[in-house]
């Protein structure tokens, strides 16, 4: 959308009722569009480009005469031939100290011929303000993957208060700078598309989607039969080897009183890892895995009982 004004001298000949001055009137004007995003990624240099695009709308307008100009802060500028393509204009602004907002328009000039009367037109745009982002999400390393891989993104301006979720889910996210985060896949449905946001006290960015892959995994001993206090190994087997930052198997269970493990994660370009079980108190439950297997679950059953008490020792002979 733009609004098209004529020059002064051009009222005046449209005055006199000269002829062909319809020429600068409706088929005669340029389309302006604007191609510079609302928000703008902040950068280290703070030169912020902005993109015009100018099309002729009759072949009386000299495409030569056409001159594009910016005006920021009050500020007119001329822009340049952008080297992107044919009719594109691009104009480097180097955003003050302190600065996240710049208010501005654009102002064509050019020339129109038409029976044997050459006239000056100008166009121009309504007043846009464009601001600069301090957070923005660049991309998902990747955008599929199991349950337990972990997930790079990449923007700027995160936080140690930042968590990614999947469809509203909460993932375990893991700061590890201003411009990058990672996340684990939760325990969802597999074979599906998920919406990926970010959120913190910043608020929420959508970041993308990701789509859950099904695994097949494999626990060794199907069960787990101690004693209090007692350690036994179990381990957790998948048919490819993790990707990179490991694989974390999510590990539950219905008796947390009675076992006592570590995290469980499988390191990367590994298909295998054993840990310790140690039984805490007696109780009987399971090991629970969401999202693996047919059923979308594996349970370990798990039983831990009371330490057996030591036999009294045999009486010494009398004499």
């Amino acid at each position: 959308m733009h609004i098209q004004r004529i020059s002064l001298a051009s009222k005046i000949l449209l005055g006199l009722g000269v002829a062909g001055m319809a020429l600068l009137s409706g088929c005669t004007t340029v389309t302006l569009t604007n191609l510079t995003p609302s928000s703008m990624p902040e950068n280290p240099s703070e030169i912020y480009t902005f993109t015009l695009r100018v099309v002729p709308r009759s072949s009386a307008i000299d495409s030569a005469s056409i001159t594009p100009h910016i005006v920021l802060d009050g500020q007119s500028f001329d822009m340049k031939k952008s080297p992107l393509g044919e009719g594109l204009y691009e104009f480097d602004y180097q955003l003050p100290a302190g600065r996240d907002k710049m208010a501005y328009y654009y102002l064509v000039d050019y020339t129109a011929a038409g029976n044997g009367v050459i006239s000056q037109g100008q166009a121009y745009t309504g007043v846009t303000t464009a601001d600069v982002a301090h957070r923005y999400v660049l991309s998902l390393e990747e955008n599929r993957g199991p349950i337990g891989a972990r997930v790079g993104v990449v923007g700027r301006g995160f936080t140690p208060q930042d968590v990614i979720y999947l469809d509203g889910a909460p993932t375990r996210t893991v700061f590890e700078s201003a411009s990058s985060l990672s996340f684990f896949v939760p325990a969802l449905a597999t074979g599906r598309n998920y919406q990926v946001t970010l959120g913190g006290s910043a608020g929420s960015s959508p970041v993308g989607t990701f789509r859950v892959d099904p695994i097949d995994l494999n626990v060794a001993p199907p069960a787990l039969t101690l004693q209090s206090g007692e350690q036994q190994s179990l381990t957790f087997s998948v048919p490819n080897p993790a990707p990179a930052g490991g694989l974390l198997i999510d590990v539950a269970t219905d008796v947390p009183e009675s076992v006592i493990m570590p995290e469980v994660v499988v390191p990367e370009g590994q298909n295998s890892v054993t840990v310790p079980v140690q039984g805490g108190k007696p109780g009987t439950g399971s090991l629970i895995l969401k999202g693996y297997g047919a059923g979308g679950q594996i349970s370990v059953p798990v039983t831990v009982t009371a330490p057996m008490a030591a036999p009294f020792p045999a009486a010494a002979p009398a004499r």
